[in-house]
């Protein structure tokens, strides 16, 4: 470990994405506690989700609740970036076990108005983590044209199908014809988000877009 490394732990010692606890050595790397990884609401095999409109498959390791929606919102409203790596293993393995194989990566983007209040874009992190452990190249495909409120305050599952509508558009600096693109966010509750992102996706032509989050909601 160099000094700088020994000094920053000593400083800001590393604790778990999720409960917060101190971690031992063993854990650092993973930035998860060893009771977490026992009771994490994980997501069962067979269970992804297959009811988001034009994608082939939408897949999260976990489920949005407890401990995990607590890590997420710090995530992505306190500044904790370094979370977006933890949250890339974990969506790794999913991809891995649903056999998902793509061309390229994307993200879901924010507004120029959110990003800039905000300061980062927690699903390219996410996306630009993957890309490193997956050797996938990660592109900005979609810009997001119109700041419309957040759609965790929106309402029902038709209020946020109308409120994410005609929201995105296609960059046009990347061909995509015939490509497998695999569409990141950070969560996903209705799929009303990844949805018209996909749709505009498939509109530019390419062949399949399989989607991922770190979580997912529980029907």
């Amino acid at each position: 470990m160099k000094p700088l490394d020994r000094v920053l732990d000593l400083l800001y010692p590393p604790r778990c994405t999720f409960c917060r606890r101190l971690l031992h050595d063993g854990d650092i790397e993973s930035g998860v506690c060893r009771e977490c990884r026992k009771i994490l609401p994980y997501v069962p095999d067979g269970s992804q989700r297959r009811d988001v409109r034009n994608v082939e498959l939408c897949v999260a390791p976990m489920y949005y609740e407890g401990s995990v929606r607590d890590s997420l919102l710090r995530y992505k409203f306190n500044g904790l970036t370094a979370y977006g790596r933890i949250y890339a293993d974990f969506i790794a393995k999913s991809i891995d076990e649903n056999q998902i194989s793509c061309d390229i990566i994307t993200w879901v983007p924010l507004s120029r108005r959110r990003l800039r209040k905000r300061g980062y874009d927690q699903a390219r992190i996410i996306a630009e983590q993957l890309s490193a452990e997956l050797g996938l190249p990660c592109v900005k495909l979609l810009d997001k044209n119109v700041d419309n409120p957040p759609q965790s305050g929106t309402g029902d599952a038709q209020a946020r199908r109308a409120n994410a509508a005609g929201v995105y558009s296609f960059r046009g600096a990347e061909r995509i014809s015939g490509l497998s693109v695999l569409l990141i966010d950070d969560i996903v509750t209705t799929g009303s988000t990844l949805a018209e992102c996909a749709k505009v996706l498939r509109a530019a032509g390419c062949s399949a877009v399989y989607a991922a989050a770190a979580a997912t909601r529980r029907d």
